[in-house]
């Protein structure tokens, strides 16, 4: 058989072969490009523009190979000190980089503290800190923790730094994204934060909702009666008959308010989980958790920072009734009627009830769950195919050829094929 580059429809097919060996294009996914709606960026009230927010250090932008290096780091197993755990072992696709149960299950069994908040939208929670108690200073300083947690993956940083030099995939990516292949902590720090704060969710629908109107409250058209009202209830104050809840979980990432971790009322004593007080020993800091971002609140349970709450029904039955007169609650919650202080108490009807629940499940966005560049690379096939222009990206030798012949990937393809296989549709053609 004789091939000629005039011939050649070439398919780039990167297949699974193996469960150790992530799968990567050969052109690196987009993780640069921020095509945000323009309702993410428009500043008025009550919704300010997510630009405000932004917690992406100057040294630590998003590159595409940084973030595609990430996003093997926050897969790998073989991470943990038994190589059963990683980062996706409790933050995972399926549920909007969360997990379904109170408490994730850790290398050795064990189980973590608190829930596994979603790490959607990251990138917008204001002041950067991390975790529920904000004992992170920034993304960049959190990603490491986990590996060394005595119960998430119970390894060390030196061991760690070890492995990733064993093994055989990762020179070329590091190579790739800091221009060598040096392994070090720091580099592993820049490049998990990198893939995480690319996580971003704004195609739900009530982001098309949005989109098609001029105000927040304005009907949207695309949304059932019932998810109106619980939109107006969400961003409407408490005066005007809504719940405040847009006071809380500010910008259309639906993020923590820039006052910082609030008491929320779960309980009128802290007691074995004392919040944000755990990190800065200040009083008024007890029983102040992190705001987490409600965008794909619908796949995120259990909640809470201890997952208390089941479903989304419990959610709201709290906020409508169940709140307790903590030393701490936040203000937005205290009713001073009459001059004396008391929960705050919504006494919604009970279609207020579902359509608030209705409006909260708008905000699920399945594209997200599905969006391959944050899939994980150890587990899937990751294909694609083009028509490839042979003179720019392959070269082909000998050509024309017979029963062996060699390619080699030139330009943007160089250095990043993990697995080629050819397939000739001219095959009936070509003898």
């Amino acid at each position: 058989m004789r091939i000629t580059r005039a011939f050649i429809l070439l398919f780039l097919l990167i297949s699974l072969m193996s469960l150790v060996i992530p799968v990567l294009p050969p052109i690196p996914y987009d993780y640069e490009t921020l095509n945000l709606p323009a309702h993410f960026t428009a500043d008025g009230w009550p919704i300010p523009s997510v630009t405000y927010w932004e917690n992406t250090p100057a040294n630590n932008a998003i590159t595409n190979d940084g973030a595609t290096l990430g996003r093997v780091l926050f897969y790998d197993k073989s991470l943990s000190a038994n190589g059963t755990t990683s980062c996706a072992s409790c933050h995972k696709q399926t549920y909007a980089f969360a997990d379904s149960v109170a408490h994730s299950t850790g290398f050795n069994g064990g189980l973590t503290r608190r829930n596994s908040m979603t790490l959607v939208n990251t990138r917008w929670y204001f002041g950067g800190r991390m975790f529920w108690d904000t004992r992170a200073s920034s993304l960049e300083n959190q990603v490491l923790m986990p590996f060394t947690d005595t119960v998430e993956m119970g390894n060390t940083l030196p061991a760690i730094l070890q492995t990733i030099r064993q093994q055989p995939y990762y020179a070329q990516l590091f190579q790739n994204a800091f221009g060598d292949t040096s392994v070090t902590t720091s580099r592993i720090s820049l490049a998990l934060a990198q893939f995480i704060r690319s996580i971003v969710s704004d195609s739900s629908k009530y982001d098309i909702g949005r989109a098609s109107v001029t105000s927040i409250f304005d009907p949207f058209p695309n949304f059932s009666t019932s998810e109106n009202i619980g939109k107006n209830i969400f961003f409407n104050t408490f005066q005007n008959g809504g719940g405040d809840c847009f006071m809380c979980h500010k910008t259309e990432a639906f993020v923590n308010d820039a006052s910082g971790p609030s008491c929320n009322g779960l309980d009128a004593v802290s007691t074995t989980d004392k919040g944000m007080f755990e990190s800065t020993g200040n009083n008024g800091d007890i029983g102040k958790f992190k705001v987490t971002s409600l965008r794909n609140i619908a796949l995120t349970a259990p909640y809470m920072h201890d997952g208390r709450f089941a479903d989304l029904n419990q959610v709201v039955a709290f906020y409508n009734s169940g709140i307790q007169l903590h030393m701490n609650l936040s203000p937005g919650l205290i009713d001073t009627t009459g001059g004396v202080s008391s929960p705050r108490v919504m006494n919604l009807a009970q279609q207020q009830i579902y359509g608030l629940i209705d409006f909260l499940k708008t905000l699920t966005d399945s594209s997200l769950i599905n969006e391959v560049k944050w899939s994980d690379p150890f587990s899937i096939s990751t294909s694609t195919s083009n028509n490839i222009d042979l003179n720019q990206a392959i070269s082909l030798f000998p050509n024309p050829a017979s029963d062996h012949f060699s390619i080699a990937g030139t330009k943007e393809l160089d250095n990043r094929i993990a697995d080629l296989t050819l397939f000739d549709s001219w095959k009936n053609r070509l003898k």
